[in-house]
Parts: structure tokens; C-alpha cells; sequence
């Protein structure tokens, strides 16, 4: 960053003076909080972090240092303030792909185009021409749950995806929210909400690999303790000597000849 686009110290300065206003108010709300969900606390929290994360940013431009605080991200929905009992609800539903396989993609739309072309209902030919003619084409034909449950057949990869509910206090009016159909929506008006990502699965994955115990014993060049080693030298003998007991278990008489076997 050149010197003629940092921040001066008054500007980190009073950075630093909205931090400690913005610390003042979020206690402020805590004590008067009226339950473990009060708005006030959450609104106040929001404005903490965001007062620590622009102090944090200009004192790094100012003077390359930063602050021990970490601001957790915002993966929680605020306290719900809907209706207790809705007359109506909105389903909002994000599902992202990749075209992986464009070629695929547009032969699958190809053969609907050319079935509804037989039966008279095609939307005409050579829709299906292009990618995006091809998507067209596809989601026309079939619903985003089947598309969904057949992504590969179609040369798509799935992405993240989610789904949101929320509460109403009347339903909408026909064509109401038609050109804009995912703007205005009030987070604190979500009843519930359900996220797939790959990036939860690579969580997931790190923890079992931490949380996996070593099947095999312990490696060369680990820090063994000695009775650690004589507990596997004690499990190896007890090994040992259970297979010796079976091997003795075998009278001669149940040892049958295999000469007898082929006869």
C-alpha cells in the first residue's frame, strides 16, 4: 500500500475509540437483555464486530500490527421474531452446479427437444444448440428435484447448496414478488434452514482423522514408553499361545487322512 493511501493515526484513532463505544453498548445490552435471544444483544454484537474488524484493518495499513481478537463468522441465524403461529411460509431453495460436461448436457436436451418436437409441444428447434439453451431446454422439462437426484446424467457437478423457510404473516399476493423473488428476505424471519457443502465433509473428515487411534501399534521413531512395549510383547505371547492350544486341541482321530478324503 502506498503511503498516500494509508490511514492517518487519527483515523486508527478513532477506530479505536468506536471499538470501546461499541464494547460500552454491547454491555449495556447484555444487562438488559430479556432473554438469552434478545435482539438488542445480537444487533449490538454485530456492531462490535464490525467496529473491531474496521479497527483491525486500519492498524494493519497504518502500522502492520493486528489484534489477538478473532471475529467468529456469522454461520448462526439471529433469534426468530416471526409470527408464533404464520399464516403462510416461503420456501427459498439454492442448489449451484457445474457444467462438467457440456457435450452430454447437450445431448440430453437434445433427445427432449427432438421428443417434444414428435408430439408437437417442442419449444422449437435448435433451442438446444447451445449451454445455456440446453439449461433452458432441461429445466423446462424436468423438476429441479429430479435434475437434483439425475445431475450426472445431464453433465452437472454439484455445488453447495440450501434451503430456507421462512414465516409470513399473510401469503403473498399473486405475481407479488415475481421480479424480485430473493430480495427482502428478513433473517430473523427464517424458521429453520438446511446447508449441504463440501466443505462440512472436509471438517468432518479432519476430525476422524484426528480422532483415529493407530491399529497397527506404534511406529518406528514414536515416543513409546516401556511398559507400553511390554504390553504388546505380553499381547503377541497371549497370541501365540492361544493359536499353539488349538493346534493341540486336534486329536489324531479328527486329523483325517487326506488319502481317506479322496476316496
Amino acid at each position: 500500500m502506498s503511503d498516500a493511501a494509508q490511514p492517518t493515526a487519527a483515523e486508527v484513532r478513532a477506530a479505536a475509540e468506536a471499538v470501546k463505544a461499541a464494547l460500552d453498548r454491547h454491555l449495556a445490552a447484555v444487562e438488559r437483555r430479556s432473554g438469552e435471544d434478545d435482539p438488542a444483544v445480537y444487533e449490538a454484537f454485530n456492531q462490535l464486530a464490525a467496529a473491531a474488524e474496521a479497527y483491525d484493518e486500519l492498524l494493519y495499513d497504518r502500522y502492520d500490527e493486528v489484534t489477538p481478537f478473532e471475529i467468529p463468522g456469522d454461520d448462526t441465524l439471529p433469534p426468530y421474531t416471526g409470527p408464533e403461529e404464520p399464516n403462510a411460509i416461503s420456501v427459498l431453495i439454492r442448489r449451484d452446479y457445474a457444467v462438467v460436461e457440456p457435450q452430454r448436457l447437450l445431448s440430453q436436451a437434445q433427445r427432449v427437444e427432438a421428443a417434444d418436437v414428435e408430439t408437437g409441444t417442442g419449444i422449437g428447434e435448435g433451442a438446444s444448440g447451445t449451454v445455456h439453451g440446453a439449461l433452458g431446454t432441461l429445466f423446462g422439462e424436468f423438476e429441479p428435484d429430479e435434475i437434483a437426484s439425475r445431475h450426472k446424467e445431464f453433465g452437472l457437478e454439484e455445488g453447495d447448496s440450501t434451503l430456507w423457510v421462512t414465516a409470513s404473516d399473510e401469503p403473498a399476493d399473486p405475481g407479488e414478488w415475481l421480479e424480485a423473488p430473493f430480495e427482502h428476505v428478513d433473517p430473523q424471519r427464517v424458521v429453520c434452514r438446511f446447508d449441504v457443502s463440501a466443505v462440512f465433509d472436509d471438517e468432518l473428515d479432519e476430525d476422524e482423522d484426528e480422532d483415529e487411534p493407530d491399529e497397527d501399534g506404534p511406529d518406528e521413531g514414536d515416543d513409546v514408553e516401556d511398559d507400553e512395549i511390554e504390553d504388546y510383547d505380553d499381547l503377541d505371547t497371549e497370541l501365540d499361545e492361544d493359536e499353539d492350544d488349538e493346534d493341540d486341541g486336534l486329536d489324531d482321530e479328527e486329523l483325517e487322512p487326506l488319502e481317506a478324503r479322496e476316496r
